[in-house]
């Protein structure tokens, strides 16, 4: 674990390496919980297993919608359940996506702002979005329910609760205020992403990023891993 003082030098890594994350994190497991897909990690190709949480949608024709890999599903069941449990009524919105989906969505962006920048600042292109990995969800609130997924969001009961609770179920709120320059989006505090409770711990009380993790990770691994020892024979 990297202490407070590397936390810094983490950040100037972390900006540094944005633009080549495949050199990080090469030959992803698509199976992994902490498979980082950004702008420039695509998204996997494999078809993961799905299944539909046991939580309420924002409006019924996004029902379907919500769908997630098992371990996330399940979680998601938690820290809805527990959120009711102290009167805060929280809503999926979006969950897996195909590509064929976010195809759709990325183009309808495009057709609603000024340039292909704008865009890619609030949607991610086809192949590389996070939902499609089955370990992201996008919520509502009762407070801010219809009114669409907006910053708002952040000073809403709902969305107070989920920043303050939800690493306790193992999600971490994905694309954190002021940290565009390291994930590539911007402030999102409706979207949230499964990595595990005791990732998504870490995370936390680091406040770090998720690609700021990935860099702590990777080396901390490459910190144990010795020098091979060569013996030279005489010839």
């Amino acid at each position: 674990m990297l202490h407070a003082g590397a936390i810094a030098s983490l950040v100037i890594s972390a900006s540094m390496l944005f633009e080549s994350w495949a050199f990080v994190v090469p030959n992803q497991n698509p199976m992994d919980t902490l498979i980082l897909v950004n702008k420039f990690n695509r998204a996997p190709a494999i078809p993961v297993a799905l299944v539909k949480p046991n939580v309420p949608p924002c409006e019924e024709k996004v029902a379907e919608n919500i769908y997630m890999r098992p371990d996330a599903a399940s979680a998601l069941e938690q820290m809805f359940a527990a959120a009711q449990e102290e009167g805060i009524h929280l809503y999926a919105r979006s969950g897996f996506r195909s590509y064929t989906t976010q195809k759709a969505i990325y183009e309808r962006k495009l057709g609603r702002v000024d340039d292909e920048r704008s865009a890619n600042a609030s949607v991610a292109k086809p192949g590389y979005s996070e939902h499609q990995t089955g370990l992201a969800m996008d919520f509502e609130g009762e407070s801010t329910l219809g009114q669409g997924l907006n910053a708002a969001i952040a000073d809403s009961p709902e969305g107070i609760w989920v920043a303050e609770n939800c690493h306790r179920f193992g999600f971490i709120l994905r694309y954190p205020k002021d940290k565009t320059n390291i994930t590539g989006y911007i402030f999102e505090p409706w979207h949230v992403r499964y990595v595990g409770v005791e990732a998504a711990e870490e995370i936390t009380a680091l406040g770090i990023t998720f690609e700021e993790y990935i860099v702590m990770i990777q080396n901390e691994r490459l910190q144990t891993i010795s020098p091979v020892e060569v013996n030279y024979a005489e010839h």
